[in-house]
């Protein structure tokens, strides 16, 4: 018998796998340790030592190729969001109606007022969110689509117990663009729609509602929505 061979086997009842073994024999292929090995019964202890190793390296594998899966789909989701950010340019005057229209649509409160059971006929525009850059949104469609001064823009916060009231009211004066002084009263603690709905913790500077007297703008919105809502009729 090769010398080789009983080396071969010897590896083998040590319950070392057909790689080890070649990689302790690089001259053997691993046809001719299959051809040696085919017949050889190996202990339970030295079946169990290659099952658990083939399944680690198994693992190991399983992981490094969810590890760059999962890189490659980093990267390709910041390509696409990268690409996609180009491809709007400046907004044009009717888009920027368009954009305002629909996070009124989205956003804004539409119901009608009812007092004593009646639906009184003053109606201000008002618009509540807790994203910075939504609420600048609106805030240049009002100036630049719908030509309301920047004094009427009022304000008001509803902020947590635990936030700083003037810290709060410096933030979104700086993301949105307006003064101080046209900040209102400030409502403390959660509103009942929101309550239970998100950690206290996600809105560090509370929510903001941007609000205009003007009950003509309101009808002037409204009818942009239902212009955007014959656009997308449900077919009959």
């Amino acid at each position: 018998m090769r010398t080789d061979k009983n080396v071969a086997i010897r590896l083998r009842l040590q319950g070392k796998s057909y790689s080890e073994i070649q990689q302790a024999m690089p001259t053997i292929s691993k046809g001719t340790l299959s051809a040696w090995l085919s017949g050889v019964l190996i202990s339970e202890a030295a079946r169990t030592r290659i099952l658990q190793r083939t399944r680690g390296r198994s693992l190991e594998g399983l992981l490094k190729r969810n590890r760059n899966q999962t890189k490659l789909a980093v990267e390709r989701a910041r390509t696409t969001r990268n690409k996609a950010s180009h491809e709007i340019g400046q907004l044009l005057p009717w888009e920027l109606v368009i954009l305002g229209a629909a996070l009124y649509w989205a956003e804004g409160y539409k119901r009608p007022i009812i007092r004593k059971g009646k639906e009184v006929t003053f109606h201000p525009v008002s618009l509540t969110n807790s994203d910075p850059m939504l609420a600048k949104a609106f805030v240049i469609f009002l100036e630049n689509a719908c030509g309301v001064p920047r004094h009427k823009i009022k304000a008001s916060l509803r902020i947590f117990d635990h936030i700083n009231e003037i810290e709060a009211k410096g933030f979104w004066s700086n993301a949105i663009g307006i003064p101080l002084q046209n900040f209102e009263k400030t409502y403390r603690g959660v509103s009942i729609s929101s309550r239970r709905k998100r950690p206290f913790h996600r809105l560090p500077y509370g929510v903001i509602q941007i609000r205009i007297a003007d009950t003509s703008l309101y009808h002037r919105i409204m009818g942009w929505i239902d212009g955007l809502k014959s656009q997308v009729q449900m077919p009959r």
